[in-house]
């Protein structure tokens, strides 16, 4: 990836939290385009923003963009689409954001991009799929953020209850980014001493509902989350740009039940290049099957 490029489309909460967290960290990003509906919300962030850079430590080229710069980006990000309101699931957003999902992607594809799609709008397995199906690029040149803020929470969580650092708590959210996504515990472990030599299962049921719970908090206390995902999309974001070869928990192309879900992959420049398998308990299985089942049924629903 000589260019490094970035289109964000949709500049709402989400994505100008990600615009802004990508001004507060160091990135491969040199030129960041904004595009959205409100062309003068527009060219107002994207003036706020280039006023930042003289204390930023990431330089960048930050202009109002058009879809002709889909052209020549490494990445484009989709933050785009209806907002998730107190009592709905993320599942009650397919049919609206659908429909705007289909108009974008094809001007996208009209202007012959040719990067990585990086998915946030919700519910975004389902919404990841629908990309990939409108755009018809590589399986693995289309993912979603997947559980990766979900990931996040659950190292935060774990981690202040025994007095570590996040960085420190390995393990992951799978499935589903919704209300059927799992902590698989049997493969949670602090500095490969597992996570039980620690927590009780009553805290684990504890940081479990909390994790999933979590959005829902936000979205009643503050009306949407969006400071978290940012920080996350910067991260993937750093990821393909740098082929790093990073695992993160992104949704990704599972080719044995043809749909995207939440699963630790290896994240380089070609997208979500492979997945990293590991063993579950009969438990955890069915839990997985469960979430798949339950993205099955919402793609059936909006492809009706």
């Amino acid at each position: 990836m000589k260019n490094k490029k970035v289109v964000i489309i949709g500049c709402g909460n989400v994505g100008m939290s990600y615009a802004y967290a990508l001004l507060n960290q160091r990135t491969y990003v040199n030129e960041l385009a904004l595009i959205d509906l409100n062309k003068e919300r527009v060219e107002g962030e994207v003036m706020d923003l280039n006023h930042c850079l003289a204390f930023s430590p990431s330089k960048m080229k930050i202009k109002v963009g058009e879809y002709s710069d889909c052209k020549d980006a490494s990445l484009i990000v989709l933050a785009a689409g209806v907002n998730q309101k107190e009592g709905e699931t993320r599942l009650d957003l397919l049919k609206k954001n659908a429909a705007i999902f289909k108009s974008i992607i094809t001007e996208v594809m009209e202007n012959n991009f040719d990067g990585v799609f990086l998915i946030a709008t919700n519910p975004v397995d389902i919404m990841t799929y629908l990309t990939q199906k409108y755009s018809k690029l590589p399986k693995e040149r289309v993912i979603g953020s997947g559980t990766t803020l979900d990931t996040a929470r659950l190292r935060y969580l774990v981690a202040s209850k025994i007095g570590v650092s996040p960085s420190n708590v390995h393990g992951y959210v799978i499935g589903e980014h919704g209300d059927s996504e799992f902590i698989p515990w049997s493969n949670v472990n602090i500095a490969l001493q597992p996570i039980t030599d620690f927590i009780t299962e009553e805290d684990q049921k504890e940081i479990q509902d909390e994790v999933k719970d979590a959005a829902y908090k936000i979205i009643k206390a503050k009306g949407a989350t969006y400071y978290g995902i940012g920080m996350c999309l910067v991260r993937i974001t750093n990821a393909i740009l740098g082929d790093e070869n990073t695992v993160m928990v992104v949704s990704t192309y599972d080719p044995t039940n043809d749909i995207y879900i939440g699963l630790p992959s290896i994240i380089n420049k070609n997208g979500a290049d492979k997945k990293i398998h590991f063993n579950l308990t009969e438990s955890e299985t069915l839990k997985l099957i469960n979430s798949i089942q339950i993205i099955h049924q919402a793609i059936a629903e909006i492809e009706e």
